[in-house]
């Protein structure tokens, strides 16, 4: 996937116009680009899609026009689009209760590094974690996180060509089994990969 350029975005204007229609083609694309891991995390995997909305939305929100403020966040977006041999995510803890947010936070710190994806035949890939900034401490860790899975050519090929894998969590305060995506949803994340990157 490319990375995105002014060229790609629209101005303020031309946005507020088209905005009703794209935020509905934006939320049926994101539906094929989430993964609930049990009842209280999700993985949302990114794109130039959902990436191109965020920044077209945040640029609405802080009324940026000037090409400074876009280019910077641009900047900011652009590392969160894969590059044709990994996946992006980010990844959220989700407890609506602020005290049981706060004490599993408490409960979950590592977990971050803990979320892994496992192409049939080969070992786990577990996520690189939050690669501009630390989002844990000693006393709890973040709600978010974003994260990325490498892949090496062997599993880029594998994955084009339709071999199985799952998702899973290792950690011992939230572990999930490794388990196997939907069929939209496992489509939606092989067009990510591009073995040419990696050939």
């Amino acid at each position: 996937m490319k990375k995105l350029t002014r060229a790609n975005l629209w101005s303020l204007e031309e946005y507020a116009e088209k905005r009703p229609d794209y935020r509905a083609e934006v939320i049926a694309h994101k539906k094929n680009r989430q993964v609930a891991l049990g009842n209280n995390a999700r993985l949302y995997f990114e794109d130039d899609i959902t990436i191109r909305y965020q920044i077209q939305e945040m640029l609405r929100i802080e009324k940026t026009f000037e090409a400074a403020g876009i280019q910077e966040e641009l900047d900011a977006y652009n590392p969160l689009i894969g590059d044709g041999q990994n996946w992006k995510a980010t990844f959220m803890i989700e407890f609506d209760d602020p005290v049981e947010r706060a004490r599993r936070l408490s409960e979950m710190i590592g977990i971050e590094d803990q979320i892994w994806v496992q192409v049939n035949g080969y070992e786990k890939v577990f996520a690189i974690a939050d690669e501009d900034m630390d989002r844990e401490n000693e006393v709890k860790t973040a709600a978010v996180h974003f994260l990325r899975f490498e892949f090496n050519a062997s599993m880029v090929h594998e994955l084009k060509n339709g071999t199985v894998f799952q998702l899973g969590i290792d950690h011992p305060n939230y572990f999930i089994a490794g388990f196997s995506l939907d069929q939209n949803v496992r489509q939606s994340l092989i067009q990510d990969l591009d073995a040419a990157v990696v050939s």
